[in-house]
């Protein structure tokens, strides 16, 4: 049987190789170029696939890398290593993605000679491609300094002699002027449509100029202050007479968008806490919004950061509690009145301490935090405050009266509180309790970006909340910042002051407030968890100082720009059991460093550019190694 079997198989094969309509099919698996490039819905799912390898650092979705600065804590057991490192490893960060530009180049080709296609797909689809393009170069700035500029799709010869493919680094700065033209070509090809959040937009195009005007406008100014991390060539490094032409760019691309009216501030519920919350979940109607990776349920297309991350006591499965804001960035949110109140006065016990210089009492513990930015709020979950409508239980365990703690090593633990007394609880259900994962081991939950919806916690549904790379108020942001380094502090305050007023500031900040320390500090409490802070550090030349690889305490000086920040510190909520004392039931709370953390971050020169692998220089000799990297 197996015989007869082959034979006609041979003999099918032999037959219709002989036969020309066979082989003149077309394959039926395979789409051809002239295929694709003659039909508007295969263009754009191509397109779709460019969009998918946009580069992105820290996100929602590679949430870990959050913990690797001052922002927050991992608690997660795999992840303890992160607060363990003495260093940064040369390499980190680093992004030389030459695969994924020959393919937009490749796009850009095609598109441009894609004759079949309708004039006005064909202009929108090779303008979103040269956005792809822009965005990935910086990128890679951002992260290498100059990179070979290469804006054809290069193709092997096979003659032996690959010289040709050779192309040597581009200045740092010739980098971001290539990003800034094609920005600005493609802002006028672009839909002026602020409903469109997921694809490229004129608004997104200002808004990107904007940013990376603005990068490059830093490393000019600032950089004078790190002369070592330059290259002769200028591959990295960026002179400083450059300074003021980029600042004028940002903000001239800022203001652009900022007077179109197209896009404003999340306004949308009167709770101003709820109201930064629900900004970063909020996909209807949201004016706030520019460009977002986005997601949606049921379509295989969703994440799990709200399953990592949210208070594993009350989650729909035990699954959460694995990114702790740190007591670093929660004392950073100013009081409402523009002061700024650390929480760094302690005793010998590491017990806060208030008025004479006694160990401060609370009623509630989210006593502390009233009357400070909402931002706060709407950013981390506090001790007693609510995760879809339950109270999150963070407290450390009970202080009694000769100043001892009685705790429990598992969530909810009980233990007795007297000689005579009963078994009760002792310890939050969400902990925090030291060296355990998913407790809250700084006292604190991430809030932002949380999804309050149903079934965001299982691990069968998860969450479709989007990821937002830019938003207005960024741009207000960087407006100011542009106009305070150009002396018109009068426009920064002003710009600064819409941002602060949505937080709950009624006290306007005047011209002569506003400093770099200023610039720097509403950066980090609008912005946190969003993917600026490693960028602004090190465009601000800052990293090596506030990442100085010093086990310093927490800085009474959060307002001050370059104060050293290398551990994560929490803050614990404590009961007070004291029967007959007016402090009875009262609250305390202890500064701590989680036991995880041994080591403090040590930000080197050498990594203010990643290092270019041995691969890439072996294979190009015209690559210039970055600089402080032996």
């Amino acid at each position: 049987m197996k015989k007869y079997t082959l034979l006609f198989l041979l003999l099918f094969i032999t037959w219709g190789c002989n036969d020309e309509d066979f082989l003149n099919r077309d394959p039926k698996d395979v789409l051809l170029d002239e295929q694709v490039w003659q039909d508007k819905g295969l263009v754009f799912s191509v397109l779709a696939d460019l969009y998918d390898r946009y580069p992105d650092y820290q996100t929602i979705e590679n949430w870990v890398e959050f913990t690797n600065f001052d922002e927050a804590f991992a608690s997660a057991n795999p992840d303890y290593g992160r607060h363990k490192n003495q260093n940064y490893g040369y390499g980190d960060w680093s992004y030389w993605d030459y695969g994924y530009m020959r393919e937009l180049n490749l796009f850009i080709k095609k598109c441009e000679a894609a004759e079949k296609l309708d004039p006005a797909d064909r202009s929108r689809f090779a303008a979103e491609a040269h956005f792809l393009r822009a965005a990935a170069y910086f990128e890679m700035a951002k992260r290498m300094g100059g990179v070979p500029l290469i804006l054809e799709p290069l193709a092997y010869d096979f003659s032996g002699d690959p010289t040709y493919l050779q192309y040597p680094r581009a200045k740092e700065y010739e980098i971001y002027d290539f990003v800034l033209t094609e920005l600005e070509t493609i802002s006028t090809q672009l839909p002026d449509d602020p409903t469109i959040k997921s694809r490229a937009t004129k608004g997104l195009a200002l808004a990107m100029k904007a940013r990376a005007a603005l990068y490059a406008a830093s490393i000019a100014r600032y950089g004078v202050n790190t002369p070592q991390v330059s290259l002769p060539g200028e591959e990295v490094g960026i002179p400083a007479g450059k300074a003021v032409t980029y600042y004028e760019t940002a903000l001239d691309a800022a203001q652009r968008l900022i007077t179109s009216g197209k896009y404003s501030l999340y306004n949308q519920k009167p709770d101003l806490a709820e109201n930064f919350a629900s900004l970063f979940y909020d996909k209807e109607n949201n004016p706030e919004v520019i460009f977002v990776e986005d997601y949606k349920l049921k379509s295989g297309h969703v994440h799990g950061w709200t399953i990592s991350n949210q208070p594993r006591y009350q989650a729909e499965e035990q699954q959460g509690g694995r990114l702790n804001p740190s007591l670093n960035l929660v004392q950073s949110f100013e009081k409402l009145d523009n002061t700024f109140a650390p929480l760094t006065a302690t005793d010998s016990k590491g017990f806060l301490l208030g008025a004479n210089n006694q160990v401060a009492y609370f009623n509630n513990p989210q006593d502390l935090f009233i009357g400070r930015d909402a931002r706060l709020w709407g950013t981390v979950i506090l001790p007693g405050t609510q995760f879809k409508n339950k109270e999150v239980d963070i407290w450390g365990g009970y202080m009694l009266a000769n100043g001892s703690v009685v705790t429990a090593d598992v969530l909810g633990g009980k233990k007795k509180l007297s000689v005579q007394g009963e078994l009760q609880q002792v310890v939050g259900f969400s902990g925090p309790i030291d060296n355990l994962e998913f407790s809250a081991q700084t006292g604190f939950y991430v809030r932002k970006y949380l999804d309050p919806a149903k079934g965001s916690g299982q691990l069968g549904t998860q969450s479709d909340v989007w990821w937002i790379r830019y938003r207005y108020a960024e741009v207000l942001l960087n407006a100011a910042e542009a106009a305070f380094a150009l002396e018109k502090f009068d426009l920064a305050a002003t710009y600064i002051n819409q941002v602060r007023e949505r937080a709950g500031f009624t006290i306007p900040l005047t011209a002569d407030q506003i400093t770099f320390d200023r610039i720097v500090h509403e950066r980090k409490v609008e912005l946190a968890f969003e993917g600026h802070q490693l960028w602004d550090m090190k465009r601000w030349r800052i990293a090596h100082l506030v990442w100085n690889g010093v086990s310093t305490d927490l800085t009474s000086n959060p307002g001050k720009a370059t104060e050293s920040s290398t551990r994560p510190f929490g803050l614990w909520p404590y009961k007070v059991y004291n029967p007959g004392s007016p402090t009875d039931g009262k609250w305390v709370f202890k500064k701590i460093v989680p036991g995880p953390v041994t080591n403090a971050d040590w930000f080197r020169m050498g990594n203010y550019y990643s290092q270019i692998n041995n691969d890439i220089l072996n294979n190009n000799p015209k690559i210039v190694k970055n600089p402080n990297q032996n």
